[in-house]
């Protein structure tokens, strides 16, 4: 029985394998590419298809390698295939709070939080980090793989709710690119106050003063 189930996960591996090299070599030149498409090339890359897009999976160092660098120094990952849009209005937080299980109205402006999209009977379409930028501004990023579902849920819900004379809008940057930087706590004030201020406002490089000045006490 052994022997049996040893060789049939032999045979199951086989095919996946072969089924997933036909599934990227199909849809190879249907991928779509980050900004970030041609540095990872030329740095050695190893390009994979992930939800549609052409993504990096490893470089010439190791699993381990990178992961000790990371864990030790830093790393910056390209997530730009990750979905990205805002919300604003006078109305966006309330709007938001009928999709998600998250206290949207409590956040600071400037800070986030994780949480999930739900159905009308409470079962999770997708999970989503939703950033306050102010009370009237909301930055939201899903995943990429669940683009297309969670885009149309919260327009079908949008609709309703400005039908009923909610105010609320949205935009979807897809003229966007998104990095993510994770970096060991001595550069964690750095990272934070490079990244906040490149993507937000002067109100979020504020909240990175504040942090860098917590984290030197």
């Amino acid at each position: 029985m052994w022997q049996l189930g040893l060789s049939i996960t032999r045979r199951l591996a086989q095919a996946d394998k072969k089924a997933v090299g036909r599934r990227y070599f199909a849809s190879e030149a249907e991928l779509k590419k980050t900004v970030l498409y041609d540095f990872h090339v030329a740095n050695g890359g190893k390009m994979v298809p992930f939800a549609g897009w052409s993504m990096p999976i490893q470089y010439k160092d190791s699993i381990m390698e990178s992961t000790v660098n990371c864990r030790q120094n830093g790393s910056l990952f390209d997530v730009s295939h990750m979905c990205g849009f805002s919300l604003k209005g006078k109305d966006c937080v309330p709007f938001l709070e009928k999709l998600v299980i998250a206290d949207v109205a409590a956040l600071a402006p400037g800070t986030g939080t994780l949480t999930v999209f739900t159905n009308e009977k409470g079962g999770a379409i997708d999970d989503s980090v939703i950033t306050k930028v102010t009370d009237d501004h909301m930055y939201i990023v899903v995943n990429a793989g669940c683009r297309d579902k969670d885009l149309a849920h919260i327009e079908a819900h949008m609709k309703s709710f400005k039908a009923k004379g909610g105010d609320v809008s949205w935009h979807i940057h897809d003229e966007r690119s998104l990095l993510a930087l994770q970096v060991n706590f001595v550069f964690l004030s750095l990272s934070l106050l490079l990244l906040f201020s490149f993507f937000f406002s002067s109100l979020d490089l504020l909240l990175c003063l504040d942090i860098h000045e917590l984290l030197q006490n």
